[in-house]
């Protein structure tokens, strides 16, 4: 079994993912593993798109695998091989609150004021307080529902307020 999950940021997407490669015994590849290049501090360089999908696929391998993240407009060549994308809808003020939650818990005085972080840590948050927004430049959840429009495969949308078992539990019954 092949699943892709996507959402927004902070929606749920890595949460689910590792919980259904424990339940179903397959590896799980994150997007955010590949997308930045290793820097200090990270997330301040992007990983050329060709690269990243060679390393994605490298780790992907030919076994099953649970790919996370978003991939859209540079990583279709991966996705064409899931056999369920699985779309995480999470409203964006719960989102919010995870995303400082989370990066508050890895980067702690980093991203307060005056932190080496603080400056990337407040762009992340703006960029995805916008996902909701259509006419936003970035990553918008109007561009992933025309994504997830032409896709050939099975689509299921989960509610991200659900328990991550809850919804590792719709997804197994939608793949046996």
């Amino acid at each position: 079994m092949r699943i892709y999950i996507t959402g927004a940021s902070c929606a749920g997407v890595t949460t689910l993912g590792r919980n259904l490669a424990t339940r179903l015994d397959i590896r799980q590849v994150d997007v955010d593993d590949f997308y930045w290049m290793p820097t200090d501090p990270p997330f301040t360089t992007k990983r050329p798109p060709n690269e990243r999908v060679s390393l994605m696929r490298q780790a992907c391998g030919n076994d099953d695998w649970v790919l996370t993240g978003s991939c859209m407009n540079w990583g279709d060549a991966l996705i064409a091989d899931a056999e369920l994308i699985v779309f995480v809808v999470t409203p964006t003020a719960v989102r919010l609150e995870r995303l400082d939650a989370r990066e508050k818990g890895h980067f702690g005085k980093r991203i307060a004021p005056g932190g080496d972080m603080h400056q990337i840590h407040l762009a992340f948050r703006e960029w995805a307080s916008q996902y909701d927004d259509p006419d936003f430049a970035g990553r918008n959840r109007a561009w992933h529902e025309a994504w997830l429009s032409r896709q050939t495969v099975p689509v299921l949308r989960v509610d991200g307020m659900r328990s991550v078992d809850q919804m590792a539990a719709e997804v197994v019954c939608a793949v046996t």
